[in-house]
């Protein structure tokens, strides 16, 4: 026999309803569970169920700030039309104001988990998919703490002024945040929305990521034909290409191919310019 718990979280899950209409309406259906959503579904409290097996995959990501953090959203939809309506727009930026409000630095499931109105946020959008008829997602939560540093971020098909289908941010520290400084943060955010840079340099990307690509590189060069002796020199050579394209720092700047990004931020060294870190997330 299953527990009182597990059958309100199979209830919740197969129908998208709260907490406390899951388990009236397994009290009053003898813990029958085909019976509490035939039961919740006359109620219309079931109305969001088996959309959450759907896929979502359009969608939007919106940008929230106050003096203390700076959070990036992305929640996914079924179509692009549910992305781009008012009620979608309005449920994304209630979420990033909440997360604001919480004010903490929290993970995805601790989020979901936050008290909302009379329930928490999870209901909040399994409600939200009962009214708009989709299955809705939270993909992503990225939340950065406000310590002595400036942010810029560059929205690409903006839905609203902080909301778009792809949204990158910078994180920076300088010395005077002139317009110049402005500029050039402004534009290494368009940068990493159109070349979507892995790490910030070398030493930031993932050890596993960069053995196995050494790995595959030097299967290609011995399989090539290539002479022994000179695999390593030809693979050095690979993987600063791959570096290059990678990484921000190492990535050829898209307004002056002839420099990377490292260059150009070198050449604000007056202003002790430096790119503390940056995130990008797209649909």
């Amino acid at each position: 026999m299953s527990s009182t718990t597990e059958l309100i979280k199979e209830l919740r899950e197969k129908t998208g309803a709260g907490f406390l209409d899951c388990k009236k309406s397994l009290e009053d259906n003898d813990n029958d569970i085909e019976k509490s959503i035939e039961a919740l579904r006359k109620k219309g409290l079931a109305k969001a169920s088996k959309k959450s097996d759907r896929a979502a995959i359009e969608g939007a990501v919106g940008v929230y700030s106050n003096e203390n953090i700076t959070t990036l959203i992305k929640v996914n939809s079924e179509t692009d039309f549910a992305a781009k309506s008012d009620t979608f727009l309005d449920f994304l930026n209630s979420l990033g104001n909440l997360v604001l409000e919480n004010n903490t630095n929290i993970d995805k499931e601790q989020f979901l988990k936050l008290q909302f109105e009379n329930g928490t946020v999870q209901d909040y959008f399994n409600s939200m998919i009962a009214k708009i008829g989709e299955n809705l997602i939270l993909n992503d939560l990225i939340i950065k703490e406000n310590k002595n540093t400036n942010y810029s971020f560059y929205i690409h098909n903006s839905y609203r002024k902080n909301i778009g289908k792809i949204i990158s941010l910078v994180e920076y520290s300088t010395t005077d945040n002139n317009t110049e400084i402005e500029a050039l943060s402004k534009n290494l955010c368009m940068h990493i929305a159109a070349m979507k840079p892995e790490s910030l340099d070398i030493n930031d990307l993932d050890k596993k990521l960069v053995t196995n690509e050494e790995k595959i590189q030097r299967e290609l060069i011995l399989n090539s034909g290539k002479p022994s002796n000179i695999v390593e020199k030809i693979l050095e050579g690979k993987m600063k290409k791959y570096f290059s394209e990678v990484t921000l720092l190492n990535q050829s700047y898209i307004l002056d191919q002839d420099k990377t990004v490292r260059d150009i931020i070198n050449e604000h060294s007056n202003y002790e310019y430096k790119l503390v870190s940056f995130a990008l997330i797209n649909l």
